[in-house]
C-alpha cells in the first residue's frame, strides 16, 4: 500500500444496522455485501457475530462470498466473542478479527476495570485475536476523550500484543477536526511500532462533524476510514461514505489521497441501502441527496446551460448518476425503462427488470407521465416472496357523518381471509382490518406521507415503523391512492415484525448486544 493510499472500512452492515429500524434480514445483508465488495471496499464489517444467530449466519455467508474485501467481524474483549468472530469470518479469503473495549473514564465504569486490569484485558485479548488470524483491528472506544497518557498506554499494548490496525473512534462525536488530526499525529510520533501498524478513524457525527474529523484523521496520517453509506449509524449517523471518497477525488490537490472505491456505483447503493434500512436519504445531503445536482434557480440554470462547472463542483457521472431526462408512459417498453432505471444509478437483472416492468405498467396506466422519483418510489418498495402477510384486495368508504369503513382481502400463509372493519378515517380503519386479519401486539412508532411527484395523481410514499417487545421495523410503499400505499407500507413492516420474531434466539435477537454494550 503507497503512502496515499486510504482504506475504505464500512461498517454499513453493523454500525448502520444499529440505527433503530434499521435492521435488515439475511438476504438483504448479502445483497449489499455484493454491492459493497463490486465497488471497491477495502474492508466490510458484515456484523457482530455473538449478538445472534442471524449475526453470525450473516456475517459466516458473506465471508464465504466475497470476492476482493477483507470481510471483519466485531467482538467485544472477552475470549468467548472473539472465537466466535473467528468462526464466522474464518472462511473469507481475507478475514479479521475486530475487538474493542472502552477506555475512557465512563466507559472503564461499565466492565468495572481499573486501568491495570484493563491494560491486562486488552493485551489478553488483542494476543488471543491474533492467535487466531493475522489480521486484527483494536479500537479503544470512546478514544477521543480517553486521558492521553492511558490512551497512549493501550495503544502500545495493543501493537505489541499483535494488532495490525490501531482504530481511534470518537464514538460519541465529541471531537473537533484539529483535534482529530493532533490525536493521530501524536499517537504515530509517540507510540513504539506505530509505524508498522494502520491507524484508523471511526467518527460520528452527533455534532455535524464525522466527515471533517475523519478527512482530518487522514491528514494526521490515519489511512484507513471507517464510515456507512448515507451516514447510517446510530444516534446521527456515522462518517458517510459517500462523503469522504468524493472529497478526496475533488480535492485532490489538498487531499493527495486515493482510494479504491468505484464511484460510478454509489448512488445504486445508496438507493439499494435508503430502500432495505426504511431510512429514506434527506433531499440536500451531499452527493445523493435528491436536489444534490438539482438547479431550480434561474440564475442556477442559466449559469448551468452555459457551464456545467458554475455550479458544480463534480459531475453526476461520476457517482452514477446522469444529468439527462427522458419521459416515461404507458408505451415506454422495457429496454426504455432500463436505460432510464441505469441512468438513474441502477443496475437490473433480467429478473428484476420483469418485476419492476410490471409494477411500472401498472403506474403508467393511472399517470400521463412517470418521472424520475416515481421510478426511485417503485425501487424503494420491497415486495418479498417469504413475505407471510399480502394484501389481495381492498376497498375503503368514507362519510361525513360517520367512520370509514374498511373491506379487505389478504392472503396469510397462503390461505385467504377477508374482513371488513371501521375506523376514524381510511387508514385507521385500513389498520384496523389488517390487525383483525392478524392479530399483533405492535405499536405504531412512525406514520410518514411524502408525495413523490406533483399533480393529483402524485405517488405517494408512505414509511411506517412498528415496535414490538423492543423489536423494531420499517415498511415503505408507493402507490397513487395515499391508503392503499399506507396499508402496504404497514403490512411491510409487520413482515419484517414476523422476520425479527424468528430471529430471535435464547437471550438474543439482533439488537440485543450493541458496540456500546462493552
Amino acid at each position: 500500500m503507497t503512502d496515499n493510499r486510504v482504506l475504505i472500512f464500512d461498517t454499513t452492515l453493523r454500525d448502520g444496522e444499529q440505527s433503530p429500524g434499521a435492521t435488515m434480514t439475511h438476504a438483504e445483508k448479502l445483497e449489499i455485501a455484493e454491492l459493497l465488495d463490486e465497488m471497491g471496499v477495502d474492508i466490510i464489517e458484515a456484523g457482530f457475530p455473538i449478538a445472534s444467530e442471524g449475526d453470525f449466519a450473516a456475517v459466516s455467508e458473506i465471508s464465504k462470498r466475497a470476492k476482493q474485501s477483507t470481510i471483519c467481524g466485531l467482538s467485544r474483549a472477552n475470549f468467548k466473542d472473539i472465537d466466535r468472530c473467528w468462526e464466522a469470518v474464518k472462511h473469507a479469503k481475507s478475514p479479521r478479527i475486530h475487538t474493542f473495549i472502552g477506555t475512557s473514564p465512563l466507559h472503564r465504569a461499565i466492565p468495572n476495570l481499573d486501568m491495570d486490569q484493563m491494560a491486562e484485558r486488552i493485551h489478553e485479548c488483542v494476543t488471543h485475536a491474533r492467535n487466531l488470524c493475522d489480521n486484527v483491528q483494536w479500537s479503544s472506544m470512546d478514544a477521543t476523550r480517553t486521558e492521553w497518557d492511558f490512551l497512549k498506554r493501550t495503544v502500545d499494548i495493543a501493537i505489541k500484543a499483535g494488532a495490525t490496525t490501531i482504530n481511534i473512534p470518537d464514538t460519541v462525536g465529541y471531537t473537533e477536526p484539529n483535534e482529530s488530526a493532533d490525536l493521530i499525529r501524536r499517537l504515530i510520533a509517540e507510540v513504539d511500532g506505530a509505524d508498522e501498524v494502520v491507524f484508523s478513524t471511526h467518527c460520528h457525527n452527533d455534532l455535524g462533524l464525522a466527515t471533517a474529523n475523519s478527512l482530518a484523521a487522514v491528514n494526521g496520517g490515519a489511512r484507513q476510514i471507517e464510515c456507512t453509506i448515507n451516514g447510517l449509524g446510530e444516534r446521527a449517523g456515522n462518517t458517510a461514505l459517500e462523503e469522504v471518497v468524493m472529497a478526496m477525488k475533488v480535492r485532490a490537490d489538498v487531499m493527495p489521497y486515493a482510494t479504491g472505491i468505484d464511484t460510478t456505483k454509489i448512488m445504486n447503493i445508496s438507493r439499494r441501502v435508503a430502500a432495505v434500512s426504511g431510512f429514506s436519504v434527506q433531499f440536500n445531503k451531499a452527493i445523493v441527496g435528491k436536489n444534490a445536482f438539482a438547479h431550480e434557480s434561474g440564475i442556477h440554470q442559466d449559469g448551468m446551460l452555459k457551464n456545467r462547472e458554475t455550479f458544480e463542483v463534480m459531475k453526476p457521472e461520476d457517482v452514477g448518476l446522469a444529468g439527462t431526462s427522458l419521459p416515461l408512459g404507458k408505451h415506454s417498453g422495457r429496454a426504455a425503462l432500463r436505460d432510464k432505471l441505469e441512468k438513474l444509478g441502477y443496475e437490473l437483472g433480467d429478473n428484476q427488470l420483469k418485476d419492476i416492468f410490471v409494477r411500472f405498467k401498472e403506474l403508467a396506466d393511472r399517470k400521463k407521465e412517470v418521472f424520475d422519483d416515481d421510478l426511485i418510489a417503485l425501487m424503494r418498495v420491497s415486495e418479498g416472496a417469504e413475505d407471510q402477510l399480502k394484501l389481495v384486495e381492498m376497498s375503503v368508504t368514507c362519510g361525513t357523518g360517520g367512520p370509514a369503513k374498511a373491506s379487505m382481502t389478504m392472503t396469510i400463509d397462503d390461505a385467504e381471509k377477508r374482513i371488513e372493519t371501521t375506523g376514524d378515517g381510511p387508514v385507521d380503519a385500513a389498520f384496523n382490518a389488517v390487525k383483525g386479519l392478524f392479530d399483533h401486539s405492535a405499536r405504531l412508532q412512525l406514520y410518514q406521507v411524502h408525495a413523490v411527484t406533483e399533480g393529483t395523481d402524485a405517488q405517494a410514499t408512505v414509511s411506517v415503523r412498528l415496535e414490538e417487545d423492543g423489536r423494531i421495523a420499517t415498511g415503505q410503499s408507493a402507490d397513487t391512492d395515499t391508503v392503499v400505499a399506507s396499508t402496504r407500507a404497514y403490512i411491510a413492516a409487520l413482515n419484517r415484525l414476523i422476520v425479527r420474531r424468528e430471529r430471535t434466539q435464547v437471550g438474543f435477537d439482533d439488537k440485543s448486544v450493541s458496540y456500546k454494550d462493552a
